[in-house]
Order: structure tokens, then sequence, then C-alpha cells
């Protein structure tokens, strides 16, 4: 079977895969990668017949979107983070690694707020409910509540953790 001609008159490459290949590979629905890509969150190129082709090195970009949604990152946050990578070409060691060193920062930022969330939610978080046995120790008369709306004793611990990152 001979490859077909490609964008820009470079031949197809033998590891570049097809929309089904790709979404088998990646353990995704076709849609999602039509997703993905108007999302500009992917590339993807067109042959002379107006076939689909992904790079191989796009199941990375994929990889990486699937794992940081299922852990509840936004996609806007996930398509600032891909955003710093060159389009149109596997981003090399270095480019992910400065990319990564920021992110971690991020995530380890995320993650300590995720564990105080935890471990605030059987104690009062300053909301003003009042309803708890620690509320009126912690925040009596709902004193919090003068300082602005909503649970005081948590805005203000988010405060101090983004002063530490």
């Amino acid at each position: 079977m001979s490859l077909p001609a490609s964008r820009r008159g470079v031949p197809v490459r033998p590891n570049d895969l097809s929309v089904g290949e790709m979404a088998a590979r990646a353990g995704v629905a076709v849609s999602t990668l039509h997703f993905y890509e108007a999302e500009g969150l992917i590339e993807s190129w067109r042959t002379p017949a107006n076939h689909r082709r992904y790079d191989r090195r796009e199941l990375r970009r994929v990889a990486v979107i699937r794992v940081a949604q299922s852990l509840g990152i936004p996609l806007a946050e996930i398509r600032t983070m891909l955003a710093r990578l060159p389009k149109g070409r596997a981003p090399n060691k270095a480019e992910w690694q400065a990319v990564s060193e920021d992110w971690s920062r991020e995530l380890d930022a995320r993650i300590a707020r995720l564990q105080a969330l935890r471990d605030d939610l059987d104690g009062c978080i300053g909301c003003g409910c009042l309803s708890m046995e620690a509320c009126p120790l912690y925040n009596p008369g709902d004193r919090k509540g003068r300082e602005g709306p909503g649970p005081r004793t948590w805005i203000a611990r988010e405060r101090r953790l983004r002063k530490a990152t």
C-alpha cells in the first residue's frame, strides 16, 4: 500500500495516525479528539483526500489532558499550560521540563488547598452557619462575617498559601 501525499509536499510519515488509530491508542472517542482540536489543545493535518492525520507525538498531549481532567483541573488551565509548548513539532525535553516545573508548583499549591479542605470539612470554616458545635468557639456571633462574605477562615488560608507560592 502506498502512502498518500500529505500537506505541504511532505510525505505521510509511517508513524502518523488516522483519527481512528489516534482515538484507539489514546483511549478516547473520535469526538473527543475533534473537541480537543477545536479547542486548540492538539493539532492534526489533512491528506489530499481530506482525511485527518495526527503526528504520533500528539498522544502525549492527549494523555496529559486526560489525566489533568480526571483530577478536576479545568480545561482552561490545561490549555494555558499546553499553549507554552511549541506547535507543529514535538516539544524537546527542556521545553517539557520548563512547563512541568511551573505546573508542578501550581499542582503543589492545589494539593495543599485540597488537603486543607479535607482537614477543615468537619470544623468551622467561618462561613457564618454557626450550626456546628465548634463554630460558636471559633466564630462567636459570626464575627468573621464582618470581614466580608464567604468562608472567611478558608479565604484567609488561601491568601496565605498564595503568598507562600
